[in-house]
């Protein structure tokens, strides 16, 4: 089901918003620098390096995917649902831990958890309004 205007340029920018910030890691991959102030590392050796930035080249495929689903209707579901297994993955990989944890930047716990409530709702929504049409053959279509 399509949304009203002014609600698909909300998920719009929305998704669009989520992409860019969830692809920011990928600076890395040209700076790294980007690794100290992303994630306060300061001297990394060559392996912990070479981690940090193929995570910012997943993060850029992630980010990339989010902004594809704002203007292909039919990624928004799969590219939610990798955004959420992801975020998910991240954030319980880091809060169990008081040290990681101390060192997590807040922007970040809370960007990935609205991401996740937001993503979500968007694919409860999709789901049941997608559910409630009915599915009409290309037959039945012409009658």
């Amino acid at each position: 089901m399509k949304l009203p205007s002014g609600a698909e340029a909300s998920v719009r920018v929305g998704l669009v918003a989520m992409g860019v910030i969830t692809a920011s890691p990928a600076l890395a991959l040209l700076d790294t620098y980007t690794l100290e102030w992303t994630y306060g590392i300061t001297d990394p050796d060559a392996m912990t390096q070479a981690l940090l930035q193929h995570r910012g080249m997943l993060q850029l495929l992630l980010g990339g995917a989010l902004v594809w689903a704002a203007f292909f209707r039919p990624a928004r579901i799969p590219a939610a649902i990798g955004a959420i297994a992801g975020k998910v993955t991240f954030l319980s990989l880091i809060l169990p831990d008081p040290g990681l944890r101390a060192d997590l930047a807040t922007f970040s716990t809370v960007f990935d958890l609205a991401c996740i409530v937001l993503l979500a709702a968007l694919c409860v929504w999709q789901f049941t309004t997608s559910r409630a049409r009915p599915v009409l053959g290309s037959h039945q279509e012409a009658a």
